[in-house]
């Protein structure tokens, strides 16, 4: 299927929200530079290796502003890595780049290590509610941990490696070593992570693959790294990265290699690994609910809409209580991991 999005709006950090995000060490005095950031006086395209256009921008600063912002982008780089705001001289901003291609219009700042040439990469961002009820979703019932950081209007997120998921369908399928049942595998466990949580938008160039080497053959895991659309679109299949065009090689990879009683399985698997970490995290979780549960963080016809789809997919009438899309994600979870194994 192929979807069209609206941008959607941006909503603000509650205040339940911001007392959740001070209680588990989300909120830091980072410097507040989202639109400082646009204070730029040119943009050049940047391109890929093969010379491709990558839709983002480097930017360029004046001399003054560049030496203010250099400072605390270092500030928010030592924070968001280590809880510290002590500054090497050795590290230096050596490049930001802008995409207004997407809906939260991101940064994308280079820090160097200039002893060794080593890089690394942190976002920037308008710190969206929705947004970041995502990233904290994410963190809490995925097998990855988020590190991100909130303060004011200001959002700031580590960068997630691993190969962009439409560079890997069009790259890495013909390659001898892939093993592409283990790709199929992970893309279902995937596919069902996105949905139990409601993650919405998951095309291919929203999430990367995670690839490990082992002792015999390579692991494979899929993560998202777009968390924008979190519970926030009608239509159900929105949450279903199979539903997705853009997504086909690899749907039709999995319905190639992988049978019924198999994808049964990788679905209880999932669920099993997800009630686990629910267990594990329960006090985080409840806090996490009182704080997005009683908001809204998208219109109120989209709600109305998923949530009778969500009721016929899953034959119940335990989603007509829901009044926000924060209660519908509460019960997907609840609702679909009763589902395992039954």
């Amino acid at each position: 299927m192929s979807f069209q999005l609206k941008k959607k709006k941006f909503y603000p950090v509650t205040s339940g929200l911001s007392d959740y995000l001070d209680s588990f060490q989300r909120s830091f005095d980072i410097p507040v530079v989202y639109e400082e950031l646009h204070r730029f006086s040119q943009m050049f395209p940047l391109f890929d290796r093969e010379g491709k256009d990558t839709l983002w921008k480097t930017v360029h600063y004046e001399p003054s502003i560049r030496e203010e912002l250099n400072q605390k982008l270092i500030r928010i780089y030592s924070l968001i890595k280590t809880n510290d705001i002590r500054v090497g001289d050795h590290l230096v901003m050596e490049r930001v780049d802008f995409c207004d291609f997407g809906n939260s219009r991101p940064f994308r700042v280079r820090i160097v290590n200039q002893y060794n040439d080593n890089y690394d990469h942190f976002y920037v961002k308008i710190a969206d509610a929705s947004r970041i009820y995502g990233l904290e979703l994410e963190h809490i019932l995925s097998p990855n941990r988020i590190n991100y950081l909130v303060n004011g209007d200001t959002l700031i997120e580590e960068h997630i490696a691993g190969v962009p998921g439409d560079v890997f369908c069009q790259d890495y399928f013909d390659r001898d070593e892939t093993n592409l049942t283990r790709v199929a595998k992970e893309f279902i466990k995937f596919n069902e992570r996105s949905f139990i949580r409601l993650l919405g938008d998951m095309r291919s160039y929203n999430y990367v693959v995670d690839i490990t080497p082992d002792f015999e053959d390579a692991q494979y895991r899929v993560r998202a790294i777009d968390f924008d659309q979190q519970s926030y679109e009608g239509h159900k299949e929105m949450y279903l990265p199979q539903f997705f065009l853009e997504n086909a090689l690899v749907v039709e990879l999995c319905t190639k290699r992988i049978n019924f009683q198999t994808r049964r399985q990788y679905q209880d698997e999932e669920r099993t690994l997800i009630r686990r970490r629910c267990q594990l995290a329960r006090g985080r979780l409840a806090a996490f609910w009182e704080a997005m549960c009683d908001v809204e963080i998208a219109p109120e016809e989209h709600v109305l809409q998923l949530r009778g789809d969500l009721n016929q997919y899953h034959e119940s009438e335990a989603f007509s209580e829901c009044e926000t899309m924060g209660q519908l994600v509460r019960k997907n979870v609840e609702v679909t991991l009763a589902k395992t194994n039954s």
